[in-house]
């Protein structure tokens, strides 16, 4: 099977989306001319980051906060995941576990990430841990669903020859579920991208005041709507390129470990 088929399929609607996106801002503009007073066009932003008098030092600024960001979001995003496929395995596992602790996992679930903040901070402080942990727990609640949906899918055929045998619960699960669940993960993967980098900014607003997190809060009473925009665009970006790259690799290791899910 061609390889790039399904990667240039998957790849076009996400090119297409950014044109739409670029479209609609536009038009929000020309549709709401009272938001000119504060919002930027995307030709102002690239003259702000790109070819403008000052389009070094904004940039300058911009990535270094945005590096901050991207590395909260990447630690955040590898330890919530990392969580939801263990304890998702271990609720799939152990029956009576998911039971006992699934519904109080639904109930934190259910309480708004601002409510928690005061309480993440206080555990972990207001450093890279508590960002980071913010960022994680953002992945980590919808990453479980998807991931203990797609282990539950395994085929039962399978886990009872397994057990035929010899082989035990656990055994069954790594060879079997867990390459059944594959395209669950990675969808839990291409979800948690993008939330990876809202629990980021949220936590560097709320918690370290660095990062663009902390930027985008400070640009606004100083009344830099240039820094405002670019910073938004170069996040949406970055969210984009960042699920793009997830896709990617995920027509990769299908390719590879299960041909017959990539996705055509």
């Amino acid at each position: 099977m061609n390889i790039l088929r399904p990667i240039g399929k998957f790849l076009l609607p996400l090119v297409v989306s950014l044109i739409l996106l670029v479209a609609l801002w536009y038009g929000f503009l020309k549709l709401y001319p009272q938001v000119g007073l504060v919002g930027k066009s995307p030709g102002e932003v690239w003259t702000y980051l790109v070819t403008g008098p000052t389009s070094d030092t904004a940039r300058s600024v911009i990535f270094a906060e945005m590096r901050i960001t991207l590395r909260d979001a990447l630690i955040g995003f590898g330890s919530g995941l990392g969580a939801a496929l263990v304890v998702a395995a271990l609720f799939v596992g152990i029956p009576a576990v998911a039971q006992a602790f699934m519904p109080v996992a639904m109930l934190l679930r259910s309480v708004p990430l601002v409510a928690l903040t005061p309480i993440i901070v206080l555990i972990f402080g207001r450093g890279l841990l508590g960002v980071t942990a913010m960022a994680a727990i953002v992945v980590f609640f919808p990453a479980l669903v998807m991931i203990m949906t797609g282990l539950r899918t395994a085929p039962r055929q399978a886990m009872e020859l397994v057990a035929a045998y010899g082989g035990s619960r656990w055994t069954a699960m790594r060879m079997v579920s867990v390459p059944a669940a594959l395209p669950s993960v990675f969808a839990a993967a291409r979800v948690s991208v993008p939330g990876a980098l809202i629990g980021a900014l949220l936590g560097e607003w709320l918690g370290s005041g660095t990062g663009l997190g902390a930027g985008l809060i400070r640009a606004i009473p100083t009344f830099q709507y240039n820094q405002l925009w670019a910073s938004i665009a170069l996040v949406t970006v970055v969210s984009v390129f960042a699920y793009a790259v997830v896709g990617v690799l995920e027509n990769l290791v299908l390719a590879r470990f299960a041909p017959e899910r990539v996705r055509d």
